[in-house]
């Protein structure tokens, strides 16, 4: 991957003015870098469709994936929104250039993809993607703090397509993107629980899946499920990062299958996510299998556990289902493989989708019921160490809901389906479950000392809700239980050891600033009267007025002053400042500050003196902070041809910062 620079950081400007020779006068101008604009390429035509916003490595990371008619070079170009005009990018863009092959054959096309880095805080940005003379359309998107407490919302299985009615699925989905939102503006994922599509290679849903902007305005962390893995569609779709494509984590043990895997993760802000492939679960598949995932995820937490202060996992197949998949086989393996290992890595929270119903799980530890006393529907739990906490959520679309399903004698622990003793209607495992036909999102609040999760509600019976328009049963009303009511909440409290937990916010430091000022007062800088010498010239000398330089920078960035002088002028008489020498000093050392090298009256060596720029004083890279006084000696020759007069000249100060 590869980026073109479009500017640098500008220092700061202040003050400037004056010093005089026999009449000279110093002026400031702070020269800034300006930067470098990006390549062209040949201009192509082709359809560039598809695109979809995902998250990066980092909070300072997006990359863009997108489907592209012709096999041309492509890139993300980037700016920042206030940096547009009319709409059109400025000449200085960041362009990142995209990696991609050629879709299958039933997909048609190629699918690029590429990684957009550097992000700064609480800046707006604008994207498109192409080429030079080919661009899309342009989208936008925004970051935030890149510390603190922020929101991301989890979808459940959109399964676009499977109600058999393409335009009211895609309607719905687009809907609670709509009510989501717009209720959570400053939510900063959209977090999937898989299974977007109904069928893996189906590009028709794709592209209703696709449809709102949403996906192009809020990275979308996907998560492969049963119905995106039996095809290449949704690998060309999505581009993930820190991704295992190894055979390992495919169901079927060959990558190079037209099947789709891999397991990725990615830490934003105090969350480390780990998304993986659950539907390779057993060896027998041909994959790794829960083994495989298992070990991935430790490898991850081991290494970056540390890193964040919250551990995530997402994954497609919900173990702690309350539904028509309670009692599935694969599921029944799942909840004995996966619990005792999250439990012993300190895993928070697990998402979950497959049961297109929405349930809360008690703290879970090792596979049972991590405190015997949490009661049903406890609004704040404490999980103590290695309790962990299972969502399932509801589909966010309205294309297919599953019914809760009936405990039975199976067994309270492992992988048993039995009756929670504290509420007989539902599972051992299940805080709470719910079904009530309407489409919901789960918004998760992330904070210092809590998680807080919720089920919301983004829609009522109405329509979009597809399978309560083919005859499904549905009793939620606009006046009971209203779009953006809440289902379900719960705030989970970290376990904090034996001790206390001391916690502090640290603000940004300040950046700190670079400028120059006169020392003192900006009075003329008099030469006197000239003496002649030898019979054929005339000399004067001087000090200019210190030059104070502060620089509180944290980059420790160079800095320099530089100066050069105007002709000498008195009314219509006038003699070249190339007649100005001087030899810089510092005064008062600090700043990293270094003189100039002395300058020669042009007199003595028919240069320029300082009718050019001369250097004052600078640092170098990693200089200490704070302040500094400069310095110049002012040697004036002049020829005794120059007329009788009162001269004055202007010694004009630049500074450059980078």
């Amino acid at each position: 991957m590869r980026s073109n620079a479009s500017h640098q950081a500008r220092g700061p400007v202040r003050t400037r003015v004056a010093t005089g020779a026999t009449a000279a006068f110093l002026g400031l101008t702070v020269a800034l870098a300006g930067g470098v604009g990006s390549p062209a390429s040949a201009a192509d035509a082709s359809t560039l469709t598809g695109i979809v916003l995902g998250v990066g490595a980092n909070e300072t990371q997006r990359t863009v994936s997108w489907y592209s008619s012709g096999d041309t070079a492509q890139k993300v170009q980037l700016a920042p929104t206030a940096q547009l005009t009319g709409g059109e990018f400025p000449a200085g863009a960041v362009t990142f250039d995209a990696l991609g092959a050629a879709n299958i054959a039933t997909s048609g096309g190629y699918n690029r993809h590429a990684t957009i880095t550097g992000l700064k805080e609480n800046t707006a940005y604008s994207y498109r993607v192409g080429s030079e003379g080919n661009w899309s359309t342009a989208y936008s998107f925004k970051t935030q703090d890149f510390e603190g407490a922020y929101d991301f919302l989890f979808l459940g299985d959109p399964q676009i397509g499977s109600s058999g009615d393409l335009a009211q699925d895609q309607a719905g989905w687009a809907d609670t993107l709509d009510v989501a939102t717009k209720a959570n503006p400053n939510a900063e994922l959209l977090v999937s629980g898989g299974d977007q599509i109904e069928s893996a290679n189906n590009e028709d849903q794709w592209k209703s899946f696709l449809a709102p902007d949403q996906l192009r305005q809020v990275p979308y962390a996907a998560t492969i499920g049963n119905h995106d893995v039996g095809g290449k569609a949704y690998e060309q779709h999505f581009s993930t990062p820190n991704t295992d494509n190894s055979a390992s984590k495919y169901a079927n043990g060959n990558p190079a299958s037209n099947t789709s895997g891999g397991d990725y993760w990615y830490i934003y802000k105090d969350v480390l996510f780990i998304d993986l492939n659950s539907n390779s679960y057993a060896t027998s598949q041909g994959g790794g299998g829960d083994e495989a995932h298992t070990k991935y995820v430790t490898d991850v937490i081991n290494q970056h556990g540390s890193e964040a202060k919250w551990k995530v996992l997402v994954y497609h197949h919900s173990i702690y289902s309350p539904a028509s998949h309670a009692k599935d086989g694969d599921n029944k393996a799942r909840r004995v493989d996966f619990p005792t290992t999250f439990s012993k890595l300190g895993v928070d929270l697990v998402l979950q989708g497959h049961d297109h119903s929405y349930s809360r799980s008690y703290l879970i530890k090792n596979g049972q019921k991590a405190d015997p006393k949490e009661q049903p529907g406890a609004a704040d739990v404490y999980p103590g160490p290695g309790g962990v906490l299972y969502v399932t959520a509801n589909s966010a679309s309205g294309s297919k809901y599953y019914d809760i399903t009936a405990p039975d004698n199976s067994g309270t622990s492992g992988a048993g389906n039995g009756a929670d003793p504290l509420n007989p209607g539902n599972y051992w495992y299940n805080s709470v479950q719910n079904q009530e036909h309407v489409r919901s999102y789960v918004k998760v609040q992330v904070r210092d000392e809590k998680l807080v999760v919720e089920n919301i509600r983004s829609s009522t019976c109405a329509a979009p809700n597809s399978e309560v328009s083919h005859g499904d049963w549905c009793n939620n009303t606009d006046a009971a239980q209203p779009v953006g009511s809440v289902v379900d909440k719960v705030s989970v409290h970290p376990y904090n050891g034996d001790g206390q937990s001391l916690q502090v916010n640290v603000p940004n430091a300040a950046p700190g600033e670079f400028g120059w000022t006169i020392d003192g007062y900006n009075g003329l800088v008099d030469l006197g009267t000239a003496k002649e010498e030898n019979g054929d010239h005339f000399t004067a000398s001087g000090k200019i007025n210190p030059i104070l330089v502060s620089d509180t920078r944290r980059s420790l960035s160079p800095w320099s002053v530089s100066a050069n002088v105007s002709a000498f002028k008195d009314a219509d008489k006038t003699f070249a400042g190339s007649y100005l020498g001087w030899t810089p000093y510092v005064l008062d050392q600090g700043a990293g500050a270094q003189a100039g090298s002395p300058v020669a009256s042009g007199y003595d060596d028919q240069g320029d003196g300082l009718a050019v720029s001369r250097g004052l004083g600078s640092a170098e890279q990693g200089h200490e902070r704070g302040t500094s006084k400069l310095g110049a000696d002012l040697d004036l020759k002049i020829p005794d041809s120059v007329q009788k007069g009162g001269y004055r000249a202007t010694l004009t100060i630049t500074a450059l910062s980078s």
